[in-house]
């Protein structure tokens, strides 16, 4: 890695904050609407929607060790570039997709788009902070994607009134804008290496046993969060009886994370250790879950949504911060890119089960089923993580 100044790091984090505002509000605009439109408008089922989100969680995750590995070998720039413009393109092709073969092609260049920067884009964020730095950094990110997280939902539901063609093109011209901002603002972090040591990057991953299997807990903690993106809209519209109640939901979440995210971590700090919020936080997303069991009305799904978002808060940034430490600094694209390996598997499997259990426990008359399976899937990735603190802390 190049060594920089201090006014230079200080320069790529900012850009690296409006990199983030801007990718998260494109994403926060249309993903949230592609189950309830595809559902509700175009006639297909929730599994194959479902389906489609997986194929998108798993082509990009699981890729996300080759675009971390090509971040350590040509530089973090090019690969955000080139992520950033295929994302974009999948989402604009979105707008014209009509059944469900177009649907997933869409889904799978959108993908292959993430595949490529999020790694590079980890790896920025690790490579410019410092030990000290970085849990600020990591909870001050997170509160922007908290408010872009407040504002993509929002305009997608306004563009929506629109046409849905608008949404996708919009959240298109986001990533696209992107691309302008790591092109021109970010400096280069990654000085390319000699493609001998690909594999000698991969051998130190698999080598750590803590971070293996720490990425191995962590999907279990995906599988529940992933929720938020399938089974949670579709109950918010049919609790409510309409899709507004898909941005109310969104919004309620993203207005906590802007409001608690900064002074709640810090709190949490004083009196806990980095592993121990980690796994609060992933305990209180699995009991958000499981009590929606017992929401019978919009208002009390809101009440379990906030608790699964207060848990979401507290992991987050966490979760970030763990991983970067762990990480080698020798390969620190490969590392944040295996470690996607976890949203990859446990997402994928996430989305898949979660409409599929939308649709079983719906025919069966069941309704209490699914969250009672996720908060059962949650908690044990809590008490994993719990068993695991000690290894965690050794390696960091």
């Amino acid at each position: 890695m190049t060594v920089l100044s201090g006014q230079v790091r200080k320069r790529g984090l900012n850009a690296l904050l409006m990199y983030t505002f801007l990718m998260v509000v494109g994403f926060a605009m249309l993903m949230p609407l592609v189950s309830v439109h595809f559902v509700s408008n175009a006639g297909m089922a929730a599994a194959v929607v479902g389906g489609a989100l997986a194929l998108r969680q798993i082509t990009q995750q699981g890729l996300a060790l080759v675009g971390g590995m090509l971040a350590d070998r040509f530089g973090v720039r090019p690969m955000i570039c080139l992520g950033v413009l295929l994302r974009a393109a999948g989402f604009a092709s979105l707008a014209f997709a009509g059944d469900a073969a177009t649907l997933c092609v869409a889904m799978v260049v959108s993908a292959l788009g993430g595949a490529l920067f999020e790694a590079p884009y980890q790896a920025a964020i690790a490579a410019l902070t410092t030990e000290q730095t970085r849990p600020r950094y990591y909870a001050l990110s997170n509160w922007v994607s908290g408010i872009a997280s407040t504002v993509g939902p929002l305009v997608g539901v306004a563009l929506l009134h629109v046409d849905f063609q608008m949404v996708c093109l919009a959240a298109a011209a986001c990533f696209a804008l992107n691309c302008g901002i790591a092109l021109w603002m970010l400096p280069p972090l990654a000085r390319p290496e000699a493609p001998r040591l690909t594999t000698h990057r991969l051998g130190l991953v698999t080598r750590d046993r803590p971070f293996l299997l720490f990425t191995g807990l962590m999907m279990g903690y995906w599988f529940v969060a992933v929720q938020i993106n399938i089974s949670f809209p579709l109950l918010a519209e049919r609790l409510s009886g309409n899709q507004e109640s898909v941005g109310i939901m969104f919004a309620l979440s993203a207005a906590l994370t802007v409001l608690l995210q900064y002074h709640l971590l810090r709190v949490a700090q004083k009196w806990l250790s980095t592993q121990q919020i980690l796994v609060l936080g992933v305990t209180i997303i699995a009991l958000g879950a499981g009590a929606i069991a017992l929401a019978h009305t919009f208002a009390a799904f809101l009440v379990c949504v906030a608790a699964f978002s207060i848990g979401a808060i507290l992991v987050r940034p966490t979760m970030q911060n763990l991983i970067a430490s762990m990480a080698n600094p020798q390969a620190l694209g490969t590392f944040l890119g295996f470690s996607s390996l976890s949203l990859a598997l446990g997402g994928a499997i996430g989305n898949v089960t979660g409409g599929w259990l939308v649709e079983f426990s719906g025919a069966r008359q069941w309704p209490q089923l699914p969250w009672m399976i996720f908060c059962a899937v949650g908690l044990l990735s809590a008490f994993g993580l719990y068993r695991l603190a000690p290894r965690a802390r050794e390696a960091a």
